[in-house]
């Protein structure tokens, strides 16, 4: 959600939004997160992958777990996602809602047939999709504002101003053919958001200002995103002495991320305007690859324990960065020949590396498994290990000097941090009862609060 915060103080150029590090660390960030994923069984135990198996969700989590499994299955866990957002902005309360369903898991387990008396017993290939993270978001907020510099206009007016260009030069950044212009103040400038002169017919240079400046302003900003980051996952174990289980798995990834943020005002009293708007619209799509190992141990009947490393994964990505500008007039002696000017798309190649993971857990079987288990999982994430990196640049050693900006500030801002996840199963005849928790400390350094 950075780029809609920053709307609300100031207004940034495409190409200024794009060269800043600090956007591209939380983004990497943002697609780095894992929420709980898998069946509905491992959904209801915590997420705890290390040492369970005997379970579809192993196959992109502890493949070792595929071991445990001794005929072929079909699975398939759908989800949905419910939000629900409150905002408070001067002194008014706004509710943002929005849910959606979505494919969690479908996965395909083949067994091998036994090998009679051979130490290795068995082999199982695991073939599933799953959505490892779910971008969906709304959030509403709107007020009444009486500050008079407060209002967006404002950025353009001081960009306009700053850059010293006359309203002739403004207006050969905008193409007529394409209703585009090539920077935010000359859209704002063919709408009358700013002007030179107090005649509308009759525009001029700088300094510029905005028509009724002392109104009070009925202020809105909505943001909407949408999006999953989702993977097919190829995995393969097998089972040594009925002890020793061990895996590893391929995964080919897919991002897509789309959100669309909007503030709009509307001057109180205005005999100009009826309303005017800025959207930034930001979409996003990569393919990756990922791989993991992992083994399970069981030290005896009723206690196993587990471990699984999972590499970072690797992405190329393309993001698109889309601005518009709209206005409503309320003088009907307002020249607009067009009510919406969009501004020139960016779009921006670069390539993304997450996190590299690794977790440790056991299991107890209580009662030898006949009243249930517990079980319990410490999961390590690289945060600082981010990285983004691009050859958009015209030189290799601006190249370079993106990289090293997003490196600095990934470890600045964020650390490395270590996941706990508990769970439980009591059986009662053909009942199962299930529950889980995760307690998972924040990564953004200087904050102390975790999301259990």
């Amino acid at each position: 959600m950075n780029r809609i915060l920053l709307i609300l103080g100031l207004t940034l150029s495409a190409n200024a939004l794009f060269g800043q590090a600090a956007d591209y660390g939380d983004d990497a960030f943002r697609y780095s997160e894992l929420t709980q994923t898998g069946t509905a069984r491992f959904r209801g135990l915590g997420g705890n992958h290390a040492a369970l198996g005997g379970d579809a969700s192993t196959i992109f989590g502890n493949p070792a777990g595929l071991a445990f499994y001794n005929r072929s299955e079909f699975s398939f866990s759908p989800s949905l996602n419910l939000i629900a957002n409150k905002s408070a902005f001067l002194g008014a309360t706004t509710n943002g809602t929005k849910s959606t369903p979505a494919i969690g898991q479908f996965g395909l387990v083949l067994t091998g047939n036994g090998n009679g008396s051979s130490r290795w017993k068995r082999s199982v290939l695991g073939i599933s999709y799953s959505q490892t993270s779910n971008f969906n978001n709304y959030v509403d907020a709107s007020g009444t504002n009486n500050n008079n510099r407060s209002s967006f206009v404002n950025g353009y007016i001081d960009a306009a101003n700053s850059r010293n260009i006359s309203g002739d030069a403004l207006d050969k950044e905008y193409n007529t053919t394409t209703n585009q212009a090539n920077s935010l103040e000359a859209a704002a400038y063919q709408l009358f958001l700013i002007n030179g002169t107090d005649k509308p017919n009759n525009q001029s240079g700088p300094p510029y200002f905005r028509f009724e400046p002392n109104l009070p302003l009925n202020q809105r900003t909505t943001f909407e995103s949408s999006g999953a980051h989702s993977q097919w996952t190829l995995a393969y174990a097998g089972n040594l002495d009925d002890k020793l289980y061990i895996g590893g798995n391929i995964a080919l990834t897919r991002l897509r991320y789309t959100s669309e943020s909007t503030i709009a005002e509307a001057p109180i009293g205005s005999k100009v305007f009826t309303s005017y708007s800025q959207t930034n619209q930001l979409t996003v799509a990569g393919n990756g690859v990922t791989a993991s190992i992992g083994m399970i141990y069981k030290l005896d009947p009723s206690f196993q324990v587990g471990a699984t490393i999972a590499s970072p994964t690797w992405n190329s990505v393309t993001e698109t960065f889309q601005q518009s500008l709209s206005a409503i007039a309320r003088d009907p002696n307002l020249p607009l020949n067009k009510n919406k000017i969009g501004v020139a798309p960016n779009d921006f190649d670069y390539t993304l590396q997450t996190p590299m993971r690794a977790s440790g857990g056991f299991t107890y079987f209580v009662g030898g498994g006949k009243v249930g288990f517990l079980t319990a999982t410490a999961e390590y994430v690289g945060y600082t290990g981010m990285r983004v990196s691009t050859n958009a640049f015209n030189s290799s050693q601006g190249n370079t000097d993106f990289r090293n900006d997003v490196k600095t500030y990934v470890q600045n801002t964020y650390q490395n941090v270590v996941n706990f996840k508990v769970g439980a199963e009591f059986r009662a005849g053909l009942l199962r009862i299930r529950g889980g928790a995760a307690y998972l400390p924040t990564a953004i350094k200087g904050n102390q609060d975790g999301i259990a």
